[in-house]
């Protein structure tokens, strides 16, 4: 069957993003930053707002506050528990 263009909207694409991933776009778009920030938190030293400027934050306070929602940690916080994680299980392999 073929359809009109203008049933190909951004409207619709949003929804088919929605209902494909369970969650809304702007949850998706968080998930995704909250990813990206713990991988570098984990593997970089950039300070928390340089890090919250290189992903697009224009204050690094909202970063923060939004990390802390969805992670119940600070990014300082997550920094200093990866750490220690890693610090306790290098140590058990040798």
């Amino acid at each position: 069957m073929i359809f009109p263009q203008q049933f190909f909207g951004e409207r619709n694409k949003r929804i088919d993003i929605e209902k494909l991933a369970g969650e809304t776009t702007q949850q998706h778009i968080h998930n995704k930053l909250i990813e990206k920030a713990k991988e570098r938190l984990s593997t970089t030293n950039l300070s928390v707002s340089e890090f919250a400027y290189e992903l697009g934050f224009e204050h690094p306070q909202s970063f923060s506050k939004l990390f802390k929602t969805k992670t119940n940690q600070s990014p300082l916080e997550f920094r200093a528990s990866f750490n220690e994680w890693m610090t306790k299980n290098i140590l058990i392999l040798f």
